[in-house]
């Protein structure tokens, strides 16, 4: 799962409005990340997100023992039965991988698996360790049938760039089935919004300035029942010699992208689409994302280093 610290609460989308006085919330931490619901309804429902989340996050962290991802990675190639939901969100990796040509992919475990963007004393992988790993990086080498799933030529896969969106999926099914008809669900970079707020305005979220501090916005959205999801190089990053080493690699490479962007920020109604589509765009850079983005009908916002933003489709 994404690694964000503790005091990136509010880093990559600043939800305002998400809590009122009249509105239940609950926050806990699950995929590594601060999760912040605010809901009208009753708090012990409200509460019952957080248990979600934590049952989704054992299914799908390749870190926690028995997963279905910690099962898949130590099969050797045999195939496994696992979880419904596992492998419906496999096919929709794998379908995204397809379209974005690789530029996302779950198999991107060999390569991740590299990179320490948490330790006191980081250092960059060696470049014939990353290109050897990068060998074993490709979608189609997830074959999934029915339940059963199967990784061929030693492939590993890491759900990080589009589990947490899907969890904010379910939390928002849920609550929805609940009977919640005004809700705010906050997973670090995914926010999804269910309904208005109860006055019929919509819920304001603020896209971080990656060039910024945390708590500053460089544009706020107005949403009702959609999701917005943002990946950006201040996420989880490192410095050595001037140079920043982020957390977005490329599937080919094994190397952070390094192409201008500061960040891109998806808006859809399907957060998990929204997750891997802000990577795959990050990686493909906003004129390799036109095509797929057109093929999903989906909004995007790319901002650069240099300050200067734009927009698919054009603003």
């Amino acid at each position: 799962m994404k690694r964000i610290g503790l005091f990136l609460l509010i880093l990559l989308l600043l939800p305002f409005g998400c809590k009122t006085e009249s509105a239940h919330s609950a926050a806990g931490f699950a995929c590594d990340t601060v999760v912040t619901i605010t809901a009208y309804a009753p708090q012990k429902t409200v509460d019952e997100t957080l248990k979600l989340c934590a049952d989704y996050e054992a299914l799908l962290s390749k870190t926690i023992v028995g997963s279905d991802v910690w099962n898949l990675n130590r099969a050797n190639g045999d195939p496994v039965e696992v979880n419904p939901e596992t492998a419906d969100l496999l096919r929709l990796a794998i379908e995204i991988g397809e379209r974005s040509g690789g530029a996302f992919d779950v198999t991107i475990a060999p390569l991740s698996g590299m990179w320490d963007f948490s330790a006191n004393e980081p250092v960059v992988p060696d470049q014939a360790a990353l290109q050897e790993a990068a060998k074993r990086v490709d979608y189609r080498n997830i074959v999934v049938e029915g339940n059963t799933v199967t990784l061929k030529n030693g492939a590993e896969i890491d759900l990080g760039g589009i589990a947490k969106g899907y969890i904010a999926d379910r939390v928002a099914d849920y609550l929805r089935e609940q009977g919640v008809t005004s809700a705010c669900i906050n997973m670090g970079g995914n926010v999804v919004t269910i309904g208005t707020k109860p006055d019929g305005s919509p819920w304001s979220i603020g896209v971080r300035d990656p060039n910024g501090t945390p708590e500053q916005s460089e544009e706020v959205l107005k949403l009702s029942d959609a999701t917005v999801v943002t990946s950006g190089n201040y996420e989880r990053f490192f410095e050595i010699d001037g140079v920043r080493y982020h957390h977005i690699l490329d599937p080919k490479t094994g190397m952070p992208v390094a192409n201008g962007l500061a960040s891109v920020t998806i808006v859809g109604t399907s957060s998990a689409l929204c997750d891997a589509l802000s990577t795959a765009c990050f990686v493909l850079g906003e004129e390799g994302s036109k095509k797929l983005l057109a093929g999903y009908g989906i909004h995007a916002i790319f901002l650069y280093t240099d300050g200067t933003r734009s927009a698919i489709p054009s603003e």
